[in-house]
């Protein structure tokens, strides 16, 4: 409709200019669309059907041989050099493949397994002691292509570094051995989580867990997010300002690591468990210390009421009823209505 106003204009004498400004159409556009209006309607092609191509019969023959119980799960290269070999030609490969397109068929033809979809772990601890969660990482050794392993298990609940093994290799046999001198000083928890390492699905760890009455959880393959407490760790421990290049001996190794792990349990503020250390949750000191702080907040907005916007202490301060690995929809959507009650 504008190129019909701007034509009109032009043609009773407007500047190209001023009916560009009065139909709000580009002038380019416009003298572009003109042109074409003007050229002749070019006459329709028809395309005549190629001399060699395949009748309806002989397609059908090529699909059905494609389809047959000997070829069904080859491809269409190795059906050619097949009936090749045995004195047939049906048709090009290009052939097959246009006949398969016609039928919707390109698609994979071997037969393959159907694994069945792993489920997802559903984890709840709501205290210390209930469920461990366990990795392996690597520590750069004092060359290229050496690393140490370092084996840590923490309680979800409380993030408590339970226990740490820095060994030169990874086994299902040292594996056990930190599970049991852990469980010997922390008792035995309900359940241990981890990923599906050779170590964690050995026979010895297994054997260890059956005999104790533990539930063995594991993450699904190839997703991280099922064991977020250890990855989340050690982001922790690799992205500190004191973590070295290389470690120079597996003493030095294991040095670092009873380090890192007294000032992760005993100093580190974690803010998945209200600001407390990993220490004071695990050994039962949170509540009195969350009591001590409402008392400090509560004499400063005596002292000072004009400076708190709120009565009530930063929810960044509250202890979690519980911790959860892959949270159920229902569960969530559970807690945010006992939040928006309390609030």
């Amino acid at each position: 409709m504008m190129t019909a106003a701007w034509s009109e204009l032009t043609a009773a004498g407007v500047g190209t200019r001023a009916a560009s400004a009065l139909t709000g159409l580009v002038r380019s556009t416009a003298t572009r669309r003109r042109t074409a209006a003007r050229l002749p309607t070019p006459p329709a092609v028809v395309h005549c059907a190629p001399a060699n191509k395949l009748s309806d019969l002989e397609r059908r023959r090529v699909l059905d041989v494609l389809n047959c119980e000997r070829f069904v799960d080859q491809a269409p290269l190795e059906i050619f050099a097949q009936l090749l070999d045995e004195g047939t030609y049906l048709c090009s490969v290009s052939t097959m493949y246009r006949v398969l397109r016609e039928n919707a068929q390109v698609v994979e033809r071997r037969r393959l397994a159907r694994h069945p979809a792993k489920v997802c772990p559903e984890l709840v601890a709501t205290a210390a002691r209930q469920v461990y969660s366990w990795d392996i990482t690597k520590l750069a050794g004092p060359v290229k292509g050496q690393y140490f392993d370092a084996y840590v298990m923490i309680d979800i609940y409380s993030r408590y570094i339970v226990g740490i093994h820095v060994h030169t290799h990874e086994s299902g046999l040292l594996a056990r051995e930190l599970m049991e001198q852990i469980f010997a000083v922390h008792g035995i928890p309900n359940v241990v989580h981890a990923d599906r390492g050779t170590s964690m699905t050995s026979k010895t760890v297994a054997t260890l867990l059956a005999d104790l009455e533990v539930t063995r959880s594991h993450s699904r393959p190839r997703v991280s997010n099922d064991n977020p407490f250890s990855e989340s760790l050690f982001k922790t421990l690799k992205y500190g300002p004191e973590f070295p290049d290389r470690f120079g001996s597996l003493f030095a190794a294991r040095e670092f690591m009873d380090s890192f792990t007294n000032w992760y349990n005993h100093e580190h503020r974690h803010t998945g468990i209200g600001l407390h250390t990993p220490a004071d949750v695990h050994f039962g000191l949170a509540a009195g210390k969350a009591a001590y702080r409402r008392s400090v907040l509560a004499a400063a907005r005596e002292q000072h009421p004009h400076r708190f916007g709120t009565t009530a202490a930063p929810k960044i301060l509250d202890l979690p009823d519980s911790i959860w690995i892959n949270r159920p929809p229902t569960e969530s959507k559970s807690a945010e209505d006992s939040e928006t009650t309390a609030a």
